[in-house]
């Protein structure tokens, strides 16, 4: 069976926070505006560098397209700085990888950035999509769509893997059921408030939600 994971990439296969509230705060530096904490930009994140940028900007001034060109320019060259892979994500992609799963990413991160983390730590996946011109950033389903239609793969036989509120309504639009991650940049609360079903604390139990969702495939 041609089966498929689509990963999120911030705050569920990498740690990224620190490299983006350090573009962040550059970029806020540069046009003399206040800094944000790294709780400030946590929350920020997930849903579009525009969006993160906007409410960390507190509202969008008129030079909001001038802030997002030095950002664009900016994180893409600082992504990797101290962004690493979480815990125990090596060892169960690579686990997943040779149960004969494909493997792709699907970020809201700007394309540019995605691929470079993809290519930097995840060598093995198939595939990463990050947010371009021309396709809908997620909740919108496009994404997902799009991957699978490259991977080759049917809905019936694909899952997410996210950690926010905004995977779960991704999936939820997209058709596929979705692992929520618990190690990630949202609260079970937020999650389970979003209609999370599938919990999971730590990336090494990932194999056996997968084994319970496709039981029987």
């Amino acid at each position: 069976m041609n089966k498929a994971i689509l990963w999120d990439l911030d705050g569920t296969l990498l740690y990224t926070l620190q490299d983006i509230a350090n573009a962040t705060n550059a970029t806020l530096r540069a046009f003399g505006l206040p800094e944000r904490t790294l709780e400030q930009v946590r929350q920020a994140v997930g849903n579009g560098a525009a969006n993160q940028m906007r409410v960390s900007c507190g509202g969008e001034p008129e030079n909001f397209g001038e802030i997002m060109a030095f950002y664009r320019d900016y994180y893409p060259r600082h992504c990797n700085e101290t962004t690493r892979p979480y815990d125990g994500i090596p060892e169960t992609a690579e686990q997943l990888h040779q149960a004969g799963w494909r493997l792709a990413i699907v970020s809201n991160k700007p394309d540019d950035a995605t691929k470079q983390l993809w290519r930097a730590h995840f060598p093995t996946f198939d595939l990463a999509q990050g947010e371009a011109a021309g396709i809908p950033r997620k909740p919108a389903p496009d994404m997902v769509w799009k991957v699978l239609e490259e991977l080759g793969v049917s809905r019936e036989n694909a899952v997410y893997v996210g950690d926010s509120e905004v995977d779960v309504a991704t999936a939820r639009a997209a058709g596929l059921p979705c692992i929520s991650a618990l190690w990630g940049y949202r609260e079970r609360e937020i999650l389970l408030e979003a209609g999370a079903k599938h919990l999971c604390p730590t990336p090494a139990q990932i194999p056996q939600v997968l084994e319970e969702m496709f039981h029987g495939k």
